[in-house]
C-alpha cells in the first residue's frame, strides 16, 4: 500500500510516498506560483520516483492550521485526485504530527481516527 501526503500548511510544500519501509520526499516554496501548479508537481513528484497514480492507496492531507491559500489548494487538489482514481482521502492536522514526522499518520489511520473525505479545513 503505496501512501501519498500533501503538506502545504508551512513555509514549505511537503510531498511524501511511504510504503514499506521506503519513503520519497519532495519540498517546494509555498507561493501562488506552485500552488497553481500544484497537480504537476504532485505527477513530476510521482513519475520521478517510478510510482504510477493508480499504485496510490490514500492520500493524507494537512488541513491546518495553516496558511488559507495552502490549505485551499492542497486540499482541493487532493480531492479531485481522489474522486478521479477513486482513491481514499483523509485529512489531518499540524498537531496530530508533531515533530513533522508524517509517518505517524499512517498509526493515526490504523487508529481510525483520521477524518476521511469531508475535509474540513483550519486556518490561522
Amino acid at each position: 500500500m503505496k501512501n501519498l501526503i500533501v503538506d502545504a500548511t508551512n513555509e514549505k510544500i511537503l510531498l511524501k510516498i511511504i510504503y514499506l519501509n521506503k519513503s520519497y520526499t519532495n519540498e517546494h516554496i509555498n507561493s501562488s506560483e506552485n500552488f497553481d501548479k500544484l497537480s504537476i508537481l504532485i505527477f513530476d513528484f510521482l513519475k520521478k520516483n517510478k510510482i504510477d497514480l493508480n499504485e496510490i492507496s490514500n492520500i493524507f492531507v494537512n488541513r491546518g492550521p495553516g496558511k488559507f491559500s495552502g490549505i485551499r489548494s492542497s486540499i482541493s487538489v487532493c480531492k479531485a485526485i481522489s474522486i478521479a482514481k477513486n482513491i481514499n482521502l483523509y485529512g489531518f492536522t499540524s498537531s496530530q504530527i508533531s515533530g513533522n514526522n508524517y509517518n505517524k499518520v499512517l498509526d493515526l489511520l490504523k487508529k481510525e481516527v483520521l477524518i476521511r473525505d469531508l475535509i474540513k479545513p483550519i486556518y490561522l
